[in-house]
């Protein structure tokens, strides 16, 4: 497990810290012409070679740094600006699933132990889905009757972003219970008082304090039932 960590710090280290932006614009501008793709992979190279203290592992570091030439390579060939960030997020998914396949090819580890959960496991599992694009459907449909009225001060803001917040919202309070830290849901109501207050005020709109009121109520009463339900069992 140490040499998997060290491994992904690599990635982090190469992809992130020692990559400048000068690098990313002309590696989208030129792809496989651009030599600083191979100054990447080579960084990559010796990052995984220094961490792993093992001189031994080259082969496992060659083929890293291989597959993260190709997967760089097809990134950059087929993204557009529409797709760059769906592009992002494969490109990282595929260079972790990379790294955990030749660390598992190398030490044949026994992730049985993994496959075999306790029942409360699966009830956080059961709890934290829920609590995201479920919860958010629940609460769209109870609050369908007023949306109406406030359909005009809702088109000013960003899309989807409150189901999102409602969500980050929730799950903060579901861990933070699970964990026992319970002052973490007065700190979200304060905080979420404190941001909403300037918006509510100017607006001078009853109908829109009120529907904000009863959204949070909702949300976070609904985060609190489910967390405390995991926590009991």
């Amino acid at each position: 497990m140490t040499l998997l960590i060290k491994w992904i710090l690599a990635h982090l280290i190469g992809d992130f810290l020692l990559q400048p932006r000068k690098w990313i614009e002309q590696k989208e501008r030129l792809i496989w012409r651009s030599p600083y793709l191979y100054l990447h992979i080579l960084i990559h190279f010796l990052l995984l070679l220094v961490l792993s203290a093992d001189i031994g592992l080259w082969y496992a570091a060659a083929i890293i740094a291989t597959s993260h030439l190709l997967i760089d390579s097809i990134k950059l060939g087929f993204q557009t600006e529409i797709t760059r960030t769906a592009w992002f997020f494969t490109d990282q998914l595929l260079h972790l699933l990379v790294i955990v396949l030749v660390w598992a090819w190398i030490f044949e580890p026994d992730f049985s132990p993994l496959l075999i959960w306790p029942p409360e496991y699966w009830l956080i599992v059961t709890g934290a889905i829920f609590l995201t694009i479920p919860t958010s459907s629940l609460i769209q449909h109870l609050m369908n009757r007023w949306s109406d009225s406030i359909e005009e001060a809702q088109s000013q803001s960003l899309r989807d972003a409150g189901k999102y917040i409602g969500i980050l919202e929730r799950m903060f309070i579901f861990i933070s219970i699970l964990a026992g830290f319970w002052q973490t849901v007065g700190f979200l109501i304060a905080a979420k008082s404190v941001f909403r207050f300037g918006d509510l005020t100017k607006a001078r709109d009853r109908k829109l304090t009120e529907y904000i009121l009863i959204g949070t109520l909702l949300s976070f009463g609904i985060a609190l039932a489910v967390a405390i339900l995991v926590r009991l069992q």
